[in-house]
């Protein structure tokens, strides 16, 4: 049996993976000033910041339309018998159900779509290991009870320099936002029942940082991990966050993704986060 390997573009894969792995992409869309585009293939992650730099208003995101869905997966079952559609948490997008949807639209082929309750390289994990396992000879059961036991072990935490942003596009309360403002800390934030939510309020972004690299360290004793460094258009701070890192943590392996567009459209430039999930056997 053939399994394809659907995501969205919020798992910011890098081209070189996603074209090794043969892993589909749909994209979602922001819109700046009127104008749509599909990210990271109309507009760059470089781009978007330099667009939305300033006062402006807020991009508003969009998630894929069903119809995009639905022909994808119509292309893929001539070749594949299953298709695992793997997409950004159900809480703050219709991606998923969207998949959902056109998989139940589209015959002749088993689709599963799997709610990886967060977005970016976290939810790439995800891809990348059922990519992996399908290139295996996996079965799509196979292949979705990992990802389930992935969930186990999965952490993702970030710090964002204005909570305005999540604000504005109704992804945090206005009461934890104010909260942030007045005290002038940086919330450690995460995922909890697929929303994001404050996880700790620490003064400073050096020292949130820190709390991140340290619950890092605490899992990294106990099992071998995979991490991610994820930034809003803050390489040089991402390079050498992962330098440190490696330094403290030879036995993690690391890489460093992005927000792009569409997150970074919620989370603002200059956001910081780090994922991390137990490697495979």
């Amino acid at each position: 049996m053939k399994t394809a390997i659907v995501t969205d573009s919020t798992a910011y894969l890098p081209p070189y993976i996603v074209e090794k792995l043969d892993i589909h992409v749909i994209p979602l869309t922001v819109t700046i000033d009127g104008q749509a585009y599909e990210e990271e293939v109309d507009l760059t992650t470089e781009e978007f910041y330099d667009k939305v730099r300033g006062e402006g208003p807020l991009p508003k995101t969009s998630q894929p339309p069903i119809g995009k869905f639905a022909k994808l997966f119509e292309s893929l079952k001539a070749d594949h018998d299953a298709i695992i559609s793997i997409h950004l948490s159900s809480g703050i997008s219709g991606t998923y159900t969207g998949a959902v949807q056109a998989g139940e639209m589209v015959g002749g082929v088993d689709v599963r779509a799997f709610d990886s309750e967060l977005s970016c390289y976290m939810q790439g994990f995800y891809v990348i290991r059922a990519a992996e396992m399908s290139k295996d000879g996996a079965s799509p059961d196979e292949i979705m009870a990992e990802l389930e036991e992935m969930k186990k072990t999965m952490r993702a935490y970030f710090i964002v320099d204005d909570l305005a942003h999540l604000q504005r596009g109704g992804r945090l309360s206005g009461a934890q936002a104010l909260i942030g403002g007045l005290l002038q800390v940086k919330p450690i934030l995460h995922f909890q029942e697929k929303v994001i939510v404050p996880f700790e309020k620490i003064r400073t972004r050096k020292k949130a940082m820190k709390r991140i690299a340290d619950m890092l360290a605490e899992d990294a004793a106990i099992m071998p991990l995979e991490a991610a460094i994820i930034h809003a258009n803050q390489p040089e701070e991402a390079e050498a966050w992962k330098a440190e890192l490696e330094e403290r943590l030879p036995d993690v392996k690391f890489t460093i993704s992005h927000f792009g567009p569409v997150i970074g459209t919620h989370l603002g430039e200059g956001a910081m986060g780090l994922g991390w999930v137990k490697r495979r056997a």
